[in-house]
């Protein structure tokens, strides 16, 4: 303890310096070292430094002071940059615009792997220099100068150019073509058929009506929920339609007799959305409950109950290629899954807010998903962030995209907005009118989809109809020009 008492004030103190020994080290140092560029030109920042280390150097020869010519000043014009604390030489005081000769000659003292690297980047900087000599006030802003006050060609090559926002592609305006009428409750959810005949509609009225794509009449309704359907799926590969809602229930619905051919037992609380495999003769629901299950069509049996998010499981995906299930949750996740082996197989935490709805590129290998923060944008198969589409400040129910890249975005206000998948940039924004006699508030959108053909999109919304929308096919990118401003894109990576 007393020896601890003793020596503890010094515990913190570093060893003083000898002066003489760090003199020997730093002038041993200097020679080994910067021995073969000791000649070349100094600035005038480093000349203090200069000053102080060459007295470190009293045993050396041809080593000139640099307070001999106070006003000499290199800006940058030099091939070759300043070592720190070099001095002048009188040799190269001379070369105030270096020459060719006077290049070469100096890179014969370089080591011969360093005059080998330095070749073509000397050449082309000289040939830049008498090429742009007195220019450089010019070519770059204010804001530079002090860069290229010392640091030459090579410093300029540093200044990164802030990035711009590529031009969108032109996309003619979407305006309404028709108002369908028929359901009595909210109209929750939507599926086009196959071949592009007709399209299925679930509402809170606790029916599914059937109607004709081309003529918007109704074609059949079918009863049998006891609460409200949020969501239906066509098959492409049977002639089953297949539909969820808040009672709990999933059921296949044969098509041929219209009737309820199978149920799906094992959710425990409302089920909020359904996708059908592409490939594979599977069903995939999601549910209040938190978990997502896997269905075999055929069987009925529950091949996977995919458990890991911690709230309501609001919405699921399905494709052919790994990861073969998306879903996203109102516990602001989305989890991607394995399906083979019945786990996750990554989980995205990006977003802030529940994500109700995601959507699959049909052509690219990315995805989108919504929620009231954001719309982002992520590559597959590990969920990679591409980009924010900033701008939809509400409730995001429902995304849509097409072939063309137009991205659509629903919110629960009654907003829609088109997007350019590519840039990100919002070229429309639609808030259509409610149906005379609903109030205003009734104008959520809680569900969109192209047809097949792409050429309309299908709405379900608050005020109980269901909006056809279309491209307006007498617009042209000079009627419609696209007020687009290459200004610095704010992408926010988190």
């Amino acid at each position: 303890k007393r020896t601890h008492d003793m020596f503890v004030s010094d515990h913190a103190k570093s060893i003083a310096l000898d002066d003489e020994s760090h003199k020997l080290k730093m002038g041993v140092k200097l020679k080994a070292d910067y021995g073969a560029v000791l000649h070349l030109p100094i600035l005038r920042e480093g000349k203090d430094r200069a000053s102080h280390l060459s007295g470190s150097m009293e045993g050396h020869q041809n080593y000139a002071q640099p307070g001999e010519d106070p006003e000499y000043l290199i800006t940058g014009t030099h091939a070759y940059p300043s070592g720190p604390g070099v001095a002048l030489t009188t040799d190269t005081k001379m070369h105030r615009n270096p020459s060719d000769t006077g290049v070469h000659s100096m890179a014969l003292v370089l080591p011969p792997s360093q005059a080998r690297q330095d070749a073509s980047r000397t050449a082309a900087s000289i040939a830049d220099i008498h090429r742009h000599a007195g220019g450089a006030e010019r070519s770059h802003p204010p804001s530079s100068a002090s860069l290229l006050e010392g640091g030459g060609t090579r410093n300029s090559a540093l200044m990164r150019r802030a990035p711009t926002m590529p031009k969108p592609q032109w996309h003619p305006p979407w305006k309404l073509f028709r108002v369908i009428s028929g359901h009595l409750g909210w109209v929750r959810s939507i599926a086009v058929e196959p071949g592009n005949q007709w399209f299925v509609t679930g509402s809170a009225d606790r029916t599914i009506k059937i109607w004709d794509l081309a003529s918007g009449k109704l074609k059949l309704s079918l009863t049998g929920h006891i609460s409200t359907v949020r969501g239906v799926a066509v098959s492409s590969r049977s002639p089953y339609l297949f539909s969820c809602g808040e009672d709990k229930q999933v059921k296949c619905w044969d098509l041929e007799y219209n009737k309820v051919i199978r149920h799906y037992h094992g959710h425990l609380s409302a089920v909020y959305d359904l996708d059908l495999h592409p490939t594979i003769d599977v069903l995939v629901t999601c549910s209040r409950d938190a978990t997502a299950r896997v269905w075999d069509i055929r069987t009925k049996a529950n091949v996977h109950t995919l458990t890991g998010h911690t709230n309501t499981v609001a919405t699921v995906r399905c494709q052919a290629a790994e990861p073969q299930i998306i879903t996203g949750s109102h516990d602001s996740t989305i989890r991607l899954w394995d399906l083979i082996a019945g786990k996750t197989r990554a989980t995205l935490t990006n977003h802030k807010k529940s994500v109700r709805t995601l959507v699959l590129h049909p052509r690219q290998y990315t995805f989108a998903s919504g929620s009231a923060d954001n719309i982002k944008q992520w590559m597959f198969p590990d969920g990679n962030f591409i980009q924010n589409l900033s701008g939809h400040n509400a409730i995001i129910n429902t995304l849509a995209v097409n072939s063309d890249g137009v991205l659509v975005s629903g919110a629960d206000n009654g907003t829609i907005h088109m997007w350019d998948w590519r840039t990100g940039y919002n070229f429309q924004r639609i808030h259509a009118a409610v149906q005379p006699g609903s109030l205003d508030s009734e104008s959520g959108i809680f569900a969109c989809v192209f047809d097949h053909s792409e050429s309309r999109l299908i709405t379900a919304e608050a005020d109980k109809t269901i909006k056809v929308y279309k491209e307006d096919d007498t617009a042209t990118e000079e009627s419609h020009p696209v007020n687009w401003k290459p200004e610095i894109l704010k992408r926010k990576r988190f």
